[in-house]
């Protein structure tokens, strides 16, 4: 849904007094753009489907992703996804009215299954001055996102930690605790700047159930903090269907067994896969509310094959001008919850969600009437809760509930 339709269905819902319950085609459509500073001062251009070059986060508005995540690296080799490149591209997504997703490697270079190396400033650290470090790292860029005016809805902390990260002192398979140490000192120093983004761990191979459960178990075990979990899907044409199944077990039993939303933070098909890749795009959609694609926009690019940009048109391909589009989520209504909110009116500076009826990890965001962000918390259901120092003006307010079994929107009004 366009974001001027949604506006307008917002806000004749404030004249006619109604409380909007649909499950909306909202939540996050986002790219993964972390490449793209480093490819434009290579040289690199983007047309859209009309073959006309446009700057490459103005393409994927158009194309409607609505979300960028960026990575970022430690003290990385020509300051790529470095912390003064990394604010660039949120202003340059944010100047388009995208939120943004915050990625952090704990590296100075890739970390994913096969490697979770410490930045070299760091190799020596002890397990406390590793703590210290994460904290002091995640603090220093997401202050700096901050200063330039924006606020991140997802922060990661740590990259396809399978078996831990900034090995070997928080390798999960040798070292659980340190493990769940570090994941906390990440999250604490991010809720410490963004006390309302939500943050969360990424693990690759979503489809492994079983993966999954080790993983987040030992989390469990040791007590870290995390709100959500993102997962890795990287399927072929020939096994989509079956890994974007076997997805779905996944997150239903996260959500049973540890009370977490699950996100599909990276997704990429084959670049060539046609009208399969798009359907695969289109399928893998209904698995959570959130997707992000996985540098869509690279074509001939380190030895990288699951772009979504023609090589020869400089076009985006058919995967994101046909999928894309289909993979919006359908409007139906599938809750069965009943969410209230009083006092309503409100004085604007607290008031209560009777979230008795829901269950898990809940993301609450208020917006004013032109669909900006005012605040944005994450909560467990299962409780009555308050919101307090809102500071809200008089006017008309919407406030979204969301996790994996609904995405409601309310109206509220404060006089």
């Amino acid at each position: 849904m366009k974001t001027k339709q949604f506006i307008m269905v917002l806000i004749a819902s404030v004249f006619l007094g109604l409380a909007i319950t649909t499950k909306l085609k909202a939540g996050a459509l986002g790219a993964d753009l972390s490449w793209v500073t480093q490819m434009e001062a290579s040289g690199y251009i983007w047309k859209n489907a009309s073959g006309v070059q446009k700057d490459i986060f103005v393409i994927c508005k158009e194309l409607g992703f609505n979300s960028v995540r960026l990575r970022v690296w430690v003290n990385p080799s020509g300051g790529w996804c470095g912390k003064t490149d990394v604010v660039n591209k949120a202003k340059r997504a944010a100047a388009q009215g995208m939120s943004v997703f915050i990625d952090f490697h704990f590296s100075d270079s890739w970390a994913d299954p096969g490697k979770q190396n410490p930045p070299a400033a760091w190799k020596n650290y002890t397990v406390d001055q590793m703590k210290t470090a994460i904290a002091n790292h995640v603090k220093d860029v997401l202050n700096a996102i901050k200063a330039a005016g924006i606020t991140p809805w997802f922060v990661q902390i740590g990259n396809e930690t399978n078996d831990g990260l900034l090995w070997p002192l928080g390798k999960a398979s040798t070292n659980p605790a340190n493990y769940a140490a570090f994941i906390t000192a990440g999250y604490d120093a991010a809720k410490s700047v963004f006390p309302g983004a939500s943050v969360g761990v990424h693990l690759s191979n979503m489809w492994d159930t079983n993966l999954w459960k080790w993983n987040l178990g030992i989390l469990k075990q040791y007590g870290a903090k995390y709100d959500f979990v993102g997962g890795s899907l990287y399927p072929t044409t020939s096994d989509y269907k079956t890994k974007i199944s076997q997805c779905k077990t996944t997150v239903s039993t996260v959500q049973s067994q540890f009370g977490k939303w699950c996100m599909v933070a990276e997704f990429g098909i084959a670049a060539n896969s046609g009208s399969t890749g798009a359907d695969a795009l289109k399928q893998a959609r209904t698995i959570c509310n959130d997707l992000y694609y996985w540098e869509p926009e690279a074509y001939n690019w380190q030895g990288y094959g699951l772009g979504a940009w023609d090589a020869t048109t400089k076009q985006p391909t058919v995967i994101l001008t046909s999928g894309l589009k289909s993979a919006l989520l359908s409007a139906k209504n599938t809750s069965k919850t009943n969410i209230s909110i009083f006092p309503n009116p409100s004085n604007g500076h607290s008031f209560n969600i009777d979230l008795s009826s829901v269950t898990g990890t809940t993301r609450i965001r208020i917006f004013n009437i032109n669909g900006s962000v005012l605040n944005q918390t994450s909560i467990s259901g299962g409780a009555i809760i308050q919101l307090n120092q809102l500071n809200l003006k008089a006017g008309a307010y919407f406030v979204q509930i969301e996790n994996n079994d609904l995405k409601e929107i309310y109206t509220i009004s404060v006089k």
